[in-house]
């Protein structure tokens, strides 16, 4: 039986974060991985800022993809496009990533701090010695302990329900998205999106989006050589349980058949992937689940196993890299004053209440906030703007306090 300081579960994009801190810090840190490789499960793309991600991330040259200097609101009605809205800056508010390379080079930088990774290792278990989780059981059976156990496994929850501080995430609260993954000369990358990331709404009746309030518009987001599509709907709405699936096609077999994808993007874009994905969105805004214990005896959450996903944007990447370096400081001080117990742990949850991003990015109404505009588009127009623009502004919190030019001083460079 092998004995950690620390066992980190899961290589997506919280957990190498807090490993790598664990490690620096000189504790015997292992990361364990179900994929053969780190972000072998995630496979699609996404957008992130950076300007709260750790300095190491920002100036470790990660696999950024493109930097997007603003967005585009498209707001489409009878299949064309009626009212646009473009927001620009002059430098950098997010970066695109493809999350498999993304995942890979984090697990990487963790390694080198010293931490040690074990993939196609799947976590069944944990080790219970009284109230206190001690370690994990492995699918071939192998107990590995440790005095504190960080758990990003993210929306499945396995081992936090195991060790009995979780429930199941509810259907209300999970989005599944439809994500198409599109090849496209970097030129023309260029002229149709012009660095800005694309959002396209419509109401309900033209089936382009789920119900408002119920699901994500369109999202395009602009890579390289790619670009990247995507719609969710939710498990549940109206208080039934949805074909979710089978919504999703429709969605986008009638997106593709609007004026600008038809003439201007489509014809450039040739399909590489298809693949679905789902979060858990609205965990923060639900009373029985935001409630629910994100530390316990030995044991820490992080990301989406503590209900950390943006309720608006669906930013979780940001997130939890904020909940892991918090995680990594408190499982620190605990290994040092030799007290792992849930009161100390409870430290975690007085920093991450006083952060300046995470409480209100997990209880913002913004999406859910558009069922008032199930039947008003001039409602839809106005919260659908403020909802994206906001929630994502928010993400920044320094740029009030911050001239361009010092900002653009600490952005990394594609």
């Amino acid at each position: 039986m092998e004995k950690y300081d620390v066992i980190v579960v899961g290589a997506g994009f919280g957990g190498p974060a807090a490993a790598k801190k664990c490690a620096e810090a000189g504790l015997r840190t292992l990361i364990v991985e179900r994929g053969q490789r780190p972000g072998e499960k995630i496979v699609s793309g996404t957008y992130v800022p950076l300007f709260g991600a750790p300095d190491w991330i920002r100036e470790g040259n990660p696999p950024l993809e493109r930097a997007a200097y603003g967005w585009k609101y498209h707001f489409i009605k009878g299949g064309d496009i009626y009212l646009s809205i473009k927001v620009s800056f002059p430098f950098p508010i997010s970066y695109g990533m493809y999350c498999r390379p993304m995942c890979t080079w984090l697990a990487e930088q963790a390694v080198k701090s010293g931490a040690e990774l074990r993939t196609s290792t799947t976590a069944v278990d944990v080790i219970k010695e009284g109230d206190y989780i001690k370690g994990i059981v492995t699918d071939r059976g192998e107990e590995l302990k440790s005095d504190i156990l960080i758990d990003s496994e993210g929306l499945q929850n396995l081992l936090a329900i195991k060790a009995g501080i979780r429930k199941k995430y509810i259907p209300d609260a999970i989005e599944l998205c439809l994500e198409y993954d599109f090849e496209m000369d970097s030129a023309d990358v260029d002229r149709i999106f012009e660095d800005h990331i694309e959002f396209h709404f419509a109401m309900p009746e033209e089936k382009v989006i789920a119900p408002l309030g119920q699901g994500s518009v369109v999202y395009l987001f602009p890579y390289r050589n790619s670009i990247h599509t995507c719609i969710g709907q939710f498990l549940k709405h109206e208080g039934e349980v949805a074909q979710t699936s089978r919504l999703l096609e429709t969605y986008y077999e009638n997106y593709f058949q609007t004026r600008r994808w038809k003439e201007v993007i489509g014809p450039k874009a040739k399909l590489r992937a298809k693949m679905w994905d789902t979060c858990p969105l609205y965990v923060g805004l639900f009373p029985e689940m935001h409630s629910m214990p994100r530390c316990g005896n030995g044991i820490l959450l992080i990301g989406d196993a503590a209900g950390f996903e943006d309720t608006s944007s669906g930013a979780g990447i940001a997130n939890a890299w904020y909940s892991a370096e918090i995680a990594a400081d408190v499982a620190i001080e605990a290994l040092k004053a030799k007290d792992t117990s849930a009161v100390f742990l409870a430290k975690y949850d007085e920093l991450w209440q006083a952060h300046p991003v995470l409480p209100r990015s997990i209880s913002d109404r913004g999406r859910r906030n558009l069922l008032q505009a199930q039947k008003d588009e001039a409602l839809m127009v106005k919260l659908g703007f403020e909802q994206w623009f906001n929630s994502v502004y928010d993400l920044i919190p320094m740029l009030n306090l911050m001239k361009p030019s010092e900002i653009a001083a600490m952005l990394p460079k594609v």
